[in-house]
């Protein structure tokens, strides 16, 4: 039965966000969690990523007498956590595969005799039977349950593994649990608190919004020319490309190094010491960008990340907002680009249907149809992301490509009527390329040995780019005027609603095709941390906005921090995130009570770092 909170126990939690943690005050929902927990209350909790879910059971693993168990799926993610709480100077350690059998026992020894106050732990060795009977004697005081979505079918990233856990409640009834996952639809959170055995939990469902991630859909036409530009134009920013396959990860990381580029590969067919390596450069930032599948990111803490590019569409919603949302977890303005071809939706709509028939097969076709119809919106994509996880608006957000600059109508008729005329002329067997070439008058071989370079509608739009025709046939597609059959190599075929067009019965307006020569946009500003959003006034990106001089000395904190990073054998953000660098390098400390008041320094950093930061920044006001 939850009991009350004292005011000495709330006071507390408020002193250790701020002495160990350095933050000045509490992220929306986490006081009230804090205090469930403490009460002996189960919790799901609902965050986007960034949002502070950490703190939620971190705080109360210090408040509370006995050990915290937070069960992690990767082992790169309880590494990553475990450096940052040591860092803090918190007791914490995780048990892992990666560890010896001595490692392991000390890990265990140091559980029993109380010294360890958070142990990470991955599912499936929480529930041996082994540790269970182990567990008893740790004096366990609360269960934090991470990525928690993956417990259910309905999750975009189902673990079977994690089922088991319900034998915690059972073993230790008393035992508060929390539940913490960024991405969970309202059926996957019923699945959760059912699977999970919670009690009348306090649900905490905070807003996923991510205002600081710019959401942008680009048109696949030379798709690996397009990403070389807009990977050029991120200058040296951290990021992340993904692909959907091991073959076009390699061949993309071959087309960047070309380039120059800081690049890496990441799959699953790599050696497990070669993708740790690729993830530790990363995350010391001596690696600029990863190209990966969906194995990689999961165990990502790294704030800093500006860009997330998506050389592939995925599968679901909840899988694109779990990868785009690894940018800009430091609050910090960040990019998050799609590239798209339909033809990647029918091929994956192809792949489904060849599954046997199952109500599994029945989720993933919502959550592919979910998918496309955002990638094939000319709304504001922000609201078309919240309105999916149930959190409508109706105002647009400012900073997605829709919003940013909307794409312009007009009369598409005759276009439209030349479209599906060469469809038809050509015998409704030829892909879009085809179609194309056909209407841009190619001199392609295989259109003169058919003899179509004979036909009407051989170059009836030579007048217009290959650009503009392959974006028309795409809005045909997805008005439902034209089909691509899958069964014959995606060849365009007319459907019933192409008739009244080209009978000429109905108008038609189309959205005028985006030719994206990858200038900078009319509304957008190419700076570093910049919105882009001319006349949005967003407070995220208005309040890390910084003049050149504390970019100066921005770039000499960065300087320092990885020097000490490196010489801590840590990430560079275990030091100080790019957040906290940049509160010092537009509020200036030059006393140490100021620099205590910046978010992000508590007592413990201030001990190991202050003395070298704040000798930097008054060598920077000294001019020196």
């Amino acid at each position: 039965m939850p009991t009350e909170v004292s005011i000495n126990q709330e006071q507390f939690t408020t002193e250790i966000l701020r002495d160990v943690f350095g933050y000045q005050q509490f992220r929306p929902g986490q006081k009230e969690i804090i205090a469930a927990i403490l009460s002996g209350q189960d919790c799901l909790v609902i965050m986007p990523t960034g949002g502070g879910k950490s703190l939620c059971y971190q705080i109360p693993a210090l408040v509370m007498k006995g050990l915290t168990l937070v069960v992690s799926p990767l082992i790169s993610l309880m590494k990553d956590q475990v450096d940052q709480l040591l860092a803090y100077g918190v007791t914490a350690a995780c048990l892992n595969s990666s560890q010896t059998w001595q490692q392991q026992s000390e890990v265990i020894a140091k559980c029993r005799s109380g010294k360890i106050k958070l142990l990470y732990i991955a599912p499936e060795r929480l529930v041996a039977e082994n540790f269970l009977q182990q567990l008893s004697f740790f004096s366990p005081a609360l269960l934090a349950i991470d990525e928690a979505h993956c417990i259910s079918q309905w999750g975009h990233d189902f673990r079977p593994e994690y089922r088991a856990l319900n034998q915690l409640k059972l073993r230790f009834p008393h035992l508060p649990v929390i539940a913490l996952t960024a991405t969970a639809d309202e059926v996957t959170r019923t699945d959760i608190i059912r699977l999970l055995n919670l009690h009348q939990p306090l649900i905490q469902i905070n807003s996923f919004d991510r205002p600081n991630i710019r959401y942008t859909l680009i048109e696949k036409f030379k798709p690996l020319e397009q990403l070389c530009r807009l990977v050029g134009k991120q200058g040296a920013k951290s990021g992340i490309i993904y692909c959907n396959s091991r073959a076009k990860v390699e061949s993309t990381v071959a087309r960047l190094q070309n380039r120059g580029l800081s690049v890496a590969a990441y799959h699953a067919g790599l050696d497990s010491l070669v993708r740790a390596q690729v993830q530790e450069a990363f995350q010391r930032d001596d690696l600029q960008i990863v190209v990966a599948t969906v194995a990689f990111g999961m165990g990502i803490n790294k704030p800093n990340i500006r860009f997330v590019i998506h050389f592939d569409i995925p599968r679901t919603i909840e899988s694109y907002y779990q990868e785009t949302g690894r940018a800009g977890r430091d609050g910090l303005p960040a990019e998050a680009m799609l590239l798209y071809d339909p033809s990647d939706m029918v091929w994956l709509r192809h792949c489904l249907e060849e599954k046997p028939v199952s109500e599994q097969q029945n989720i993933e076709r919502h959550k592919l149809n979910a998918m496309g119809a955002f990638a094939e919106a000319q709304t504001c994509r922000r609201l078309i992301l919240l309105n999916y996880f149930g959190e409508y608006r109706s105002q647009s957000c400012g900073n997605c490509d829709i919003c940013l600059d909307p794409p312009e109508r007009y009369d598409g008729l005759i276009d439209a009527q030349k479209v599906l005329s060469c469809v038809y002329k050509v015998g409704q067997r030829f892909g879009v390329g085809y179609i194309v070439a056909m209407l841009r008058g190619s001199s392609h071989q295989r259109i003169h040995a058919l003899g179509h370079d004979k036909l009407s509608v051989y170059g009836i739009g030579r007048e217009k780019t290959a650009e503009h025709w392959t974006s028309i046939l795409r809005q045909l597609i997805h008005l439902g005027k034209l089909r691509q059959n899958i069964e014959m190599f995606s060849a365009l075929q007319l459907t019933e609603a192409a008739r009244p067009i080209l009978r000429a019965e109905v108008s038609l307006s189309l959205a005028v095709p985006r030719i994206l020569d990858f200038k900078t946009r009319k509304n957008s500003k190419d700076q570093p941390y910049s919105s882009g959003a001319q006349g949005h006034k967003n407070a995220t990106h208005k309040k890390y906005a910084y003049k050149k001089s504390d970019h100066e000395l921005f770039t000499k904190l960065r300087k320092l921090r990885k020097a000490m990073a490196d010489e801590a054998n840590v990430p560079p953000y275990v030091v100080f995130n790019d957040a906290t660098l940049l509160a010092m390098s537009e509020q200036i400390p030059i006393t140490v009570d100021e620099l205590f008041n910046i978010n992000g320094v508590g007592k413990i950093k201030l001990e190991r770092f202050g003395t070298s930061f704040l000798k930097v920044i008054r060598e920077h006001v000294d001019g020196l």
